[in-house]
């Protein structure tokens, strides 16, 4: 670690995951503001809106400052291998190409998806355990184990000649998970006892009271509800959790069952896990062929789908679709998991579909099935007592989560609480903490195999079509302005007739003539003027006779 300097900043710039839960990447910087080293740490995705951006598979962060410094960026550090930490690393990687640090099992989870991945870079990962310390420039780095909902998640501590940072990364206290150790909350009391300069922590629950349960509670919940069971038990999960899969396994030995694997996301997970010998001491997973031949009251089948996606296998199963799994009356289906928010509709559609076939839903409502990752604030203050910071930045959580858990710090003695934002450049040290600077951060778009901006997407146009519909007209004009055919019109999204009966091609068709017969043939000849004229004709038309404007486009040909 180099030693200080004149001119020498701390600084913490997020370009994702602060007023937002999900996407988070985020930038430490150290040194003068002319010639600063930066390190990030993650680089995830969010999920897209089916209401706000029809049409996109993930949105990423926009890296355009990280670009401009990528020189300057001496390596990416992945806490954990949730999609909101890492999932954008294939997409993005090769706009930076820095060195990559990430666990065994994130990096086994990123080779996997590398090969479903069409022009998937070749990323060199240096992998790291929690415990390990190495240095990047100004920046001393350890990883400290914390406990979540995947294996192998990190704090980490970040040592620089200004102070030390400890960024949390997700986590929850859980003393006793199903798999790998709890939050090392020793390691975290003995940076806190040295100095910490500043404490970055995940904000998700820091309006709840108290601890949240652990997952070997769960285990428990599990393990009960599925011996009692009379018939089939399927169980939804996210397909990461494992250690929530290995409890459903561990229940499904106590009932005298065997596991059936459903979904390529549980498959991927479930054998980058096994390699790294996490379901030692369990029966092997069984193949979904195996299900037709397992007794009703032997089998659990583990499946992806948790959040309702159309193509999962439980939306499969729910519809009837799925060709080796079917589920009917006196069967079970446990969700394990929470509902993101904006999948509530396509959730309660499956368990709607199963309820109807007198399939038994059980979830989070019903009993202790699921339990969050993330800290409430009797977590929080112990991860205070232990770091004691003298600032906190609030970070991974909504607006209202931010502030809360800011003003939560305030009343566990930390002496200065920032609230930031993607893009707010936040100086940590020297003193005062506070915002310094703003960049730009933005959002890209995972549209089939494009990565692209907001406002080249298209989306725009896909989300108004959607509400109103699509006209297009074509209309020929020779090179004096002579109307050569009728004009044509195709309507898309647009209702057949009117209220009186009218049919909307011929009111489409009717102001695209009237508007031609109303322009002077000299006019005719300015092929924009004539497309835009009967644009806005057939929009007032239509909206006249509806209460809804279109989308219309309108071609001109010129014929010989």
């Amino acid at each position: 670690m180099r030693k200080r300097r004149e001119g020498d900043d701390l600084v913490f710039l997020p370009l994702g995951g602060v007023g937002e839960i999900g996407m988070n990447c985020a930038l430490y910087g150290f040194g003068p503001e002319a010639d600063r080293k930066w390190i990030m740490v993650d680089l995830g995705i969010t999920f897209a809106n089916e209401f706000d951006e029809p049409g996109v598979d993930v949105i990423f962060p926009d890296l355009r400052f990280a670009e401009s410094e990528k020189r300057n960026i001496l390596g990416l550090i992945i806490t954990h291998a949730h999609e909101d930490h890492f999932g954008a690393l294939l997409d993005l990687w090769p706009r930076l190409k820095v060195p990559v640090y990430m666990t065994p099992f994130a990096h086994g989870l990123l080779e996997a998806k590398a090969e479903g991945h069409a022009g998937a870079p070749e990323i060199a990962v240096r992998r790291y355990k929690a415990g390990e310390r190495w240095t990047l420039g100004p920046f001393e780095i350890e990883a400290i184990n914390v406990a979540h909902s995947i294996p192998e998640s990190n704090a980490l501590a970040i040592r620089t000649a200004l102070g030390t940072v400890i960024h949390t990364g997700d986590w929850k206290v859980d003393p006793t998970p199903v798999l790998g150790a709890p939050t090392d909350f020793d390691r975290l009391a003995a940076y806190g006892a040295e100095g910490v300069r500043a404490l970055i922590c995940d904000s998700t629950n820091a309006v709840r009271e108290g601890i949240s349960p652990s997952e070997r509670e769960v285990a428990t919940s599990l393990t009960e509800i599925i011996r009692k069971a009379p018939q089939r038990v399927a169980v939804t999960t996210f397909a990461s959790n494992v250690g929530r899969i290995r409890a459903v396994a561990e229940a499904a030995v106590a009932a005298d069952r065997s596991v059936v694997i459903l979904g390529r996301a549980m498959h991927r997970a479930i054998d980058v896990a096994t390699e790294l010998g996490m379901f030692e001491g369990l029966p092997g997973f069984l193949g979904e062929d195996a299900y037709g031949y397992l007794p009703r009251d032997r089998v659990v089948a583990l499946m992806t789908g948790s959040q309702g996606e159309p193509r999962a296998a439980l939306a499969k199963v729910a519809s009837g679709e799925h060709r080796n799994i079917a589920l009917s009356q006196g069967d079970t289906v446990i969700f394990s998991s929470r509902t993101i928010p904006g999948n509530e509709k396509a959730v309660n559609t499956i368990q709607n579909q199963l309820a109807t076939a007198g399939v038994h839903v059980i979830t989070d409502r019903d009993g202790l099935v699921h339990v969050s990752g993330h800290p409430r604030r009797g977590e929080l203050a112990r991860m205070y007592e232990a770091v004691k910071p003298e600032v906190s930045i609030p970070v991974h959580g909504e607006a209202v989560h931010l502030n809360v858990h800011a003003d939560f710090a305030r009343s566990c003695g930390v002496k200065r609480a920032v609230i930031g934002g993607n893009g707010k450049m936040i100086r940590l040290a020297p003193d005062p903490a506070e915002i310094v600077d703003e960049v730009f951060a933005g959002r890209l778009f995972k549209d089939g195999r494009l990565v692209v901006l907001p406002d080249d997407s298209g989306v725009r146009e896909r989300r108004k079509a959607s509400f109103a519909g699509v006209i297009v007209v074509s209309l020929a004009l020779d090179g004096k302005g002579t109307v050569a055919a009728e004009p044509e019109a195709v309507l898309v999204g647009i209702p057949s007739e009117d209220e009186v009966g009218k049919d909307f091609e011929d009111v489409v068709v009717d102001a695209a003539e009237q508007t031609m017969a109303g322009l002077p043939k000299a006019k005719r000849r300015d092929l924009d003027l004539v497309a835009d004229a009967v644009k806005r004709s057939v929009r007032a038309a239509v909206a006249e006779r509806w209460g809804k404007k279109p989308i219309v486009e309108v071609i001109v040909h010129e014929v010989d």
